[in-house]
């Protein structure tokens, strides 16, 4: 029981930034969020549709992590979302003033950046595993489980 409820306090604490969180946040101010969204893309209309796109990545992917229901592939789109998001609006090369020392925008947006990447090679862990053999298993079976709460039946923990 305890190993079950590690493993779901881990899931939440990897997905807790899109669930609720981004979630709400694209909720509550939409407006806000497409007009962002509008930096990256000149098209209002298709702004739009990517934040309502990436609104329902984040909650049904969020959710079948959390669920633990084809929650490896669920776990492979959100790391593709993760770097998507950062080529798209975290464009730190793009920065007139990005240098290593002193104030700069650019070292910030290139920290957020690679926040991005950092969560999205969380997300791959989950999707493959940590070896080889996971990878193999993920491109057979995309839509298989990795029963995240399935305890042993040898197991200490009860």
């Amino acid at each position: 029981m305890l190993s079950a409820l590690v493993a779901f306090g881990v899931r939440c604490l990897l997905v807790g930034l899109f669930l609720p969180f981004s979630a709400l946040d694209k909720i509550l101010n939409f407006k806000q969020a497409t007009v962002q969204a509008s930096q990256a893309v000149s098209n209002r209309l298709l702004a739009t549709a990517l934040i309502g796109c990436g609104l329902g990545v984040e909650i049904i992917m969020s959710a079948a992590i959390l669920a633990g229901f084809v929650d490896r592939l669920a776990a492979f789109i959100l790391a593709g979302y993760c770097i998507v998001t950062a080529l798209l609006w975290k464009q730190f090369w793009k920065e007139p003033d990005f240098r290593l020392k002193g104030s700069s925008a650019g070292r910030e947006v290139f920290w957020d950046f690679m926040k991005n990447v950092a969560l999205a090679g969380g997300f791959l862990l989950l999707a493959f595993g940590s070896d080889a053999v996971g990878v193999v298993r993920f491109i057979h079976h995309p839509l298989q489980s990795s029963h995240p709460y399935a305890v042993p039946e040898a197991s200490n923990d009860r």
